[in-house]
């Protein structure tokens, strides 16, 4: 037998696929609305069930949806029948995925969630099916064309997977789910470093290099030696930031200057340093800091950029592997 182009089987897949997803955007209804409203108004848990494929994309949509706050969990429906229905209680969601909705295996479940009024999602692409006619909210998927001799999932289990991920991004919109709440159940991997804020990186309080302005230099050579930040953060009287110095200013004064230790700290200083919010992405800051061709930012809480809280340096953001 001649093997078909490779490279056209692929595309061929992928056309099928899209199609399948253009049904399936056609066929979102006030049945969405419902599931989505069911979702975050649960006061318990999401539990996704299937079978096979199934049970993996149920696997999926649950972790989907655990990470934008909805606390759910996966349940093989082969295992339900051996004593994990007991993982389900009467405040739960259960959302079931079958494409013909006469699964064998979903029938216990089915049961047991009909018996202890609990609120069933059905997930499902037959009309006439047992899913479908016991579900409280039905998601009817279209049926379409499946890839690789017409049988193999695939159109169907794109399909399953899209509509959890919308499930998933129009509960976020509806709890009001920010990045900032994202983060926190983020806090590790590429995910977790796009989403550091300048606060996680910067040096706190009591670890800044304060000087007066007033100071002279000599007490601010032994500050920023002692430090070892390479900047000081010039304060007045009433403890407001009026300038930055680095060790980069300080070399070229020397060259400059016979008596640069007598000299104050107002009269080496940029005055009006450059100061970000403490909730700016440290990957922006990273930005200012090319953009300006400097090296550290001072840090300030809401608009009050004279009372700097913080000290960021490229190094703590280099560190942290942001770029």
């Amino acid at each position: 037998m001649k093997i078909k182009n490779l490279k056209k089987i692929a595309k061929n897949v992928i056309d099928l696929e899209i199609q399948a997803l253009k049904k399936l955007k056609s066929s979102i209804n006030n049945s969405f609305d419902q599931a989505v409203n069911a979702i975050v108004k649960c006061q318990s848990k999401i539990i996704l069930c299937g079978v096979g494929k199934s049970f993996l994309i149920a696997s999926k949509i649950s972790a989907t949806l655990s990470s934008v706050g909805c606390p759910s969990f996966s349940l093989a429906a082969s295992d339900s029948a051996h004593g994990d229905l007991g993982s389900i209680s009467k405040k739960d969601i259960l959302i079931l995925i079958s494409n013909s909705g006469e699964t064998q295996e979903l029938k216990p479940v089915i049961q047991f969630a009909n018996r202890n009024k609990i609120t069933l999602i059905g997930i499902v692409s037959k009309k006439n099916s047992t899913l479908y006619k016991a579900s409280d909210i039905k998601l009817l998927i279209p049926e379409v064309k499946e890839a690789g001799l017409g049988i193999v999932p695939t159109s169907s289990t794109t399909e399953c997977l899209a509509i959890g991920d919308c499930l998933a991004v129009a509960a976020l919109n509806k709890k009001g789910f920010n990045k900032k709440n994202f983060k926190t159940l983020h806090p590790k991997g590429s995910l977790g470093n796009q989403l550091k804020t300048v606060e996680d990186l910067m040096i706190r309080k009591k670890g800044i290099p304060f000087i007066n302005e007033n100071s002279n230099m000599k007490n601010a050579l032994n500050i920023i030696a002692k430090k070892n930040f390479g900047v000081l953060i010039a304060i007045n009287k009433k403890k407001l930031t009026t300038g930055i110095i680095t060790d980069g200013q300080i070399r070229r004064s020397n060259q400059k200057n016979n008596n640069l230790k007598n000299l104050l700290v107002k009269n080496i200083m940029t005055k009006n340093p450059i100061s970000v919010e403490k909730d700016m992405l440290a990957s922006k800051s990273l930005s200012i800091m090319s953009e300006k061709k400097i090296t550290s930012l001072c840090v300030h809480k809401n608009k009050n950029k004279k009372k700097t809280i913080g000290l960021l340096h490229i190094h703590n953001i280099l560190s942290a592997d942001i770029h």
